[in-house]
């Protein structure tokens, strides 16, 4: 591997590690026990010099956060090529994660707000024209 791809590599898995844990709502210290990786090792990863994981330390973490190690060390999945444009915003995931914990009425009623939101805003526009 040559130094520039390693540098990448470690800047992604920094990067995807801490979009992740804020994400979930995780604290190292709760990744690290879910992983069975030391919190000193973790934050190793996170840290200013961020380090690389060996590769068994790279499937506890991505297993832990229930993402692929190629997602977790590039920032990329090709196994979910058609849904990344939507699922690469952490703002887009934590919005549904959100609605997935209501409860069914309360889903219809985001649901019909959003949609409220959107013909306000379509009309909005068409005014402006």
């Amino acid at each position: 591997m040559t130094a520039q791809k390693n540098r990448h590599m470690k800047k992604n898995i920094k990067k995807v590690l801490r979009e992740e844990l804020d994400y979930q709502g995780l604290t190292v210290k709760e990744l690290a026990a879910k992983s069975e990786v030391a919190k000193g090792a973790i934050d190793s990863y996170l840290g200013k010099q961020a380090s690389m994981p060996p590769a068994d330390t790279a499937v506890r973490l991505a297993n832990a956060l229930g993402v692929t190690v190629e997602y977790l060390l590039s920032g990329q999945d090709s196994t979910r090529e058609s849904t990344k444009p939507f699922f690469s915003s952490p703002k887009k995931r934590s919005l549904l994660r959100i609605f997935d914990e209501l409860v069914p009425e309360d889903q219809k009623l985001a649901l019909d707000f959003v949609k409220l939101l959107k013909k306000n805003r379509d009309e909005q526009k068409e005014d402006a024209l």
